[in-house]
């Protein structure tokens, strides 16, 4: 009988599953049409009718073979324009873009792409589950730096140079933040330039939640003097544009980084779906409009969370991207895991716990306001329920 378990990759056995799944498990077991999710993180939007338009224009038109390696040359001309006119980020779409399949695959890229054995990679948590298990499938070590809510879970310049040793290799930022809806402002990012200055330490900036900033205008670590030359910049049309399903994301660089990129994508992946990216055209040309009216959605729900947890006595910090509420839940006495499972049993509502996304995440719970307001405001009213009587 063949020993699977032996077989396996170590570093591949030794990742633990992710902590928001089996919350999403519990859910779909239920089979109860009253059941709320506040836990998936995605857009409750449809793609815009014009971009769908457009990808299924494609098909009509029989664009349905492989693209170039590193995506559309009209794609990444139109990728070139946007980040200029919405971010005044400049990068040429000739070796300094190129298209990947979804966000994820590019994070993938810019780890595989530079991280070995030895290499330590410095993450700050709570974030996204992807990226401490990324650096271990790649041999590195990933060194979490855990964000304080009293510092409204920034990266401090302090916190980072205790952090940096002589095998750091990257750092990752991964703001606007989820779990937290945490964003770096300028000043912050100037900070951390001058700790990074004189070293070769790279960065992976993470901006898949760029164009959702409320009352502040997004800075990228490409945007500062000093930062741009070690910057990969990550983003893709998941959020902004309501396009998960499609499957599209790009870095952006500098081109000796992403030639290494293109290879491991040229064995890895081929290309991007191509249907995909001429959809992506169209919402980069035309979509504008399109973000604007779901970030003032989302910035309504966004308020209307916010109070609604503030008025049931929960610490709360106010998010400032992303569509992701962290409220503490310390004052119930609860861990964020039995927090979750006793509230999506006996209330059935889905949220996820803090400890999903890494150390600093005890005590606190992620809540998604992509969600519709009136399961927002149900949501509401049965976490006001549930708190009157565990509280009792």
């Amino acid at each position: 009988m063949i020993d699977y378990e032996r077989l396996m990759s170590s570093s591949v056995r030794s990742l633990k599953p992710s902590g928001i799944r089996r919350f999403f498990d519990i859910l779909e077991n239920m089979h109860d049409p009253s059941a709320i999710s506040l836990g998936i993180g995605e857009p409750d939007f449809v793609t815009p009718w014009h971009i769908r338009e457009a990808g299924i224009y494609s098909l009509e038109q029989g664009f349905t073979k492989y693209t170039g390696n590193a995506g559309l040359k009209a794609l990444r001309a139109e990728t070139s324009n946007y980040l200029k006119r919405r971010f005044d980020l400049s990068y040429d779409p000739d070796g300094e873009i190129f298209i990947t399949v979804g966000g994820s695959e590019a994070i993938d890229l810019c780890v595989r792409a530079l991280v070995e054995a030895g290499d330590e990679v410095i993450v700050p948590v709570p974030s996204f589950v992807c990226y401490g298990p990324l650096v271990t499938m790649s041999s590195g070590t990933p060194v979490y730096v855990e964000t304080k809510a009293e510092n409204e879970f920034r990266l401090t310049a302090r916190e980072l140079r205790e952090a940096i040793t002589p095998r750091t290799k990257l750092l990752i930022l991964p703001f606007p933040n989820n779990p937290t809806g945490a964003v770096m402002e300028r000043k912050d990012l100037l900070a951390i330039e001058e700790v990074l200055r004189g070293t070769d330490i790279m960065i992976l900036s993470d901006e898949i939640y760029s164009e959702l900033s409320y009352g502040i205008h997004h800075t990228s670590p490409a945007n500062i003097d000093g930062l741009k030359e070690r910057t990969l910049v990550v983003n893709g049309f998941s959020k902004a544009f309501a396009m998960t399903g499609w499957r599209l994301g790009y870095v952006c660089g500098p081109k000796p980084l992403l030639r290494q990129m293109v290879k491991i994508h040229q064995y890895g992946i081929m290309s991007a779906p191509t249907t995909s990216q001429y959809a992506a055209i169209e919402a980069l040309k035309n979509g504008d409009d399109d973000i604007e009216m779901m970030r003032e959605s989302y910035d309504r729900r966004r308020k209307l969370m916010l109070k609604r947890l503030r008025d049931m006595g929960l610490e709360c910090f106010e998010p400032k991207g992303a569509f992701y509420m962290f409220p503490s839940i310390k004052s119930t006495g609860m861990t964020s895991d039995e927090f979750c499972t006793r509230f999506l049993e006996e209330e059935k509502v889905a949220v996820i716990p803090g400890t999903a996304f890494g150390q600093g995440g005890e005590g606190f719970v992620r809540m998604c306001y992509a969600a519709s307001v009136e399961n927002i405001e149900a949501a509401m009213d049965r976490m006001k329920r549930f708190l009157e009587r565990v509280r009792k």
